[in-house]
């Protein structure tokens, strides 16, 4: 009777353990969870309730159905927003993504020197983004900016770059290719997870090195190299949002507009913030379906590899 009863008091010991210890992960869930749903669940419901109204701050919201969205349509600064950002998206992001590769390639091996080389790459990305497009502003000056000075100084033509509108967008992937840190953080570890038993037996097959990089790095890497596109294509519209703003305003000739400079502008310069919400809508969709995009044909690459 006793060997029972104490059976089944250890029972209900370890009962009550696991529910304290459910309640404790639930517990330091908390902050988290709370964190998600003022900072990001009550947000987008809100912006998605303002798409279908007219706010402006000031007054009660009323309910004005796809008004919204039809003065979008009506409205040619949106197009341009949208070609700017996809121009920004088509260059900047497989150059970054390049970039990152070739520097983990580079700098995978552990010799002399290598450590500092890679906090050299890394720390264009800590800087804040406002310091940063200081930077450039300065940089690409068209009097006195130390890039010109170096073209001029080689016999070179210096161009406008930010005051001309066939070269401004150029500037923003330009400075964009050097805070590529987190990707070749990214690319550098899944490099170092591949086996090395892979290239000995490739070698000793007679595989040259770009054999060896089509057939081996670059197949392993894929999921990883994936995943830093999705990354990219999602905070680029973030990225183009403090450089426009700071260096040109849009200008010249919207030729920098791009659609998360618009949000903000209709949102917080013109107070119209259904419309603002619509655009942030736009700007949900076209990455999503960029991401999409990218996950469809990695899959399609993936079957035909398996094959």
């Amino acid at each position: 009777m006793e060997d029972r009863l104490g059976a089944l008091g250890g029972q209900a010991l370890r009962r009550t353990r696991r529910a304290w210890g459910r309640a404790d992960g639930w517990l330091l869930l908390t902050p988290y969870l709370g964190g998600v749903v003022l900072l990001f669940l009550l947000p987008a419901v809100v912006s998605t309730a303002l798409i279908f109204a007219r706010y402006d701050a000031l007054a009660p919201p009323v309910w004005v159905g796809l008004e919204n969205v039809n003065a979008l349509r009506r409205e040619n600064l949106t197009g341009t927003a949208a070609g700017n950002s996809l121009y920004f998206l088509a260059l900047a992001v497989p150059f970054r993504l390049l970039g990152a590769l070739l520097l983990a390639l580079l700098l995978q091996r552990r010799q002399p020197g290598v450590g500092f080389l890679r906090a050299v790459a890394y720390l264009p990305t800590v800087i804040p983004e406002a310091a940063y497009a200081l930077i450039w502003l300065w940089a690409f000056n068209p009097l006195y900016g130390p890039v010109n000075a170096l073209l001029r100084g080689v016999g070179l033509p210096a161009p406008s770059w930010l005051a001309d509108p066939g070269t401004a967008k150029l500037v923003f992937v330009f400075m964009s290719l050097f805070q590529i840190g987190e990707g070749f953080v990214v690319l550098l570890a899944a490099l170092q997870e591949i086996p090395t038993e892979y290239y000995d037996t490739a070698e000793v097959l007679g595989a040259g090195g770009t054999q060896m990089l089509s057939r081996i790095t670059l197949p392993l890497v894929a999921p990883w190299f994936l995943l830093i596109a999705c990354r990219d294509i999602v905070l680029s519209f973030q990225y183009t949002f403090t450089t426009s703003y700071l260096m040109t305003g849009g200008d010249p000739y919207y030729a920098t507009v791009f659609l998360p400079l618009l949000v903000y502008e209709e949102a917080f310069d013109r107070f119209r913030f259904g419309t603002g919400s619509a655009l942030m809508a736009v700007v949900f969709v076209l990455s999503g379906t960029l991401v999409g995009i990218l996950c469809v044909i990695h899959r399609h690459l993936s079957a035909e590899h398996e094959r």
